[in-house]
């Protein structure tokens, strides 16, 4: 197995829109020597019938829901029995988590009175959230998702919200999920308010300055922490 700084460790990086990137995210594993193996399903791209080639797998967010009947969406579901299965780290990211959340038998749905989150947000992190990595969890995040899930049978709450309460959660020895995402960067905070300001003026968004105010005040600790989480996620898969 390739060890956790081993260039030739591979990652699966899911997305599902077509000019999509994985961010902070895919920067961070650059710079710490793995090989980034991206697919696209919604347009074709065949996940791997088992993870024996890569070192883990992130699944991040996209504009569509869970509870869409696209075939596509179906399989991807059924396809994260593949690293449930088989132990490999795996890390869902808003939609992805809501994916994970989905295939553990848990439904996804929107908030009753119609809310959002759309931009900064605080949730608060439980001792089991400060505990996956040396550093401390952050407690507030950047947001982007109307439909949210209460804790999955059988998970752990690494942090909770007010208006959705399963921000963060894990499940058996590496597999994780976030509501928030913290691989934004700037130019895709900037991107997304720009494009899809059709989300930003529904019940409890965020105007675009707040966006911008909240990435001055809060980025410099999801970046420490995202750093810092995807060392010890990884290496959890060397120690199965």
């Amino acid at each position: 197995m390739a060890s956790r700084h081993d260039s030739s460790g591979r990652v699966l990086i899911i997305l599902h829109q077509e000019h999509s990137t994985a961010g902070r995210l895919g920067r961070l594993l650059l710079t710490k020597g793995y090989q980034l193996d991206v697919r696209r399903p919604r347009f074709g791209d065949p996940l791997p019938a088992t993870l024996c080639d890569h070192v883990g797998v992130i699944i991040f967010g996209g504009p569509m829901s869970v509870n869409d009947t696209d075939a596509w969406i179906r399989r991807e579901i059924q396809w994260i029995e593949t690293p449930l299965k088989e132990e490999k780290p795996l890390l869902g990211i808003c939609l992805g988590a809501q994916m994970l959340a989905t295939h553990l038998g848990h439904c996804v749905r929107p908030h009753p009175q119609g809310r959002v989150e759309v931009g900064y947000y605080p949730i608060h992190p439980t001792e089991q959230g400060h505990q996956v990595c040396d550093c401390r969890f952050p407690d507030r995040v950047y947001q982007w998702h109307r439909e949210g899930f209460e804790l999955p049978k059988g998970a752990t709450l690494l942090a909770s919200g007010k208006d959705f309460e399963a921000q963060a959660f894990r499940y058996g020895p590496a597999a994780y999920g976030l509501q928030f995402h913290p691989e934004v960067t700037l130019a895709m905070m900037c991107r997304w308010s720009m494009t899809c300001q059709d989300r930003m003026v529904s019940p409890g968004a965020h105007p675009r300055h707040r966006h911008l105010e909240g990435w001055l005040r809060h980025d410099r600790a999801i970046a420490r922490w995202s750093n810092a989480f995807l060392g010890a996620w990884l290496s959890e898969g060397q120690a199965i």
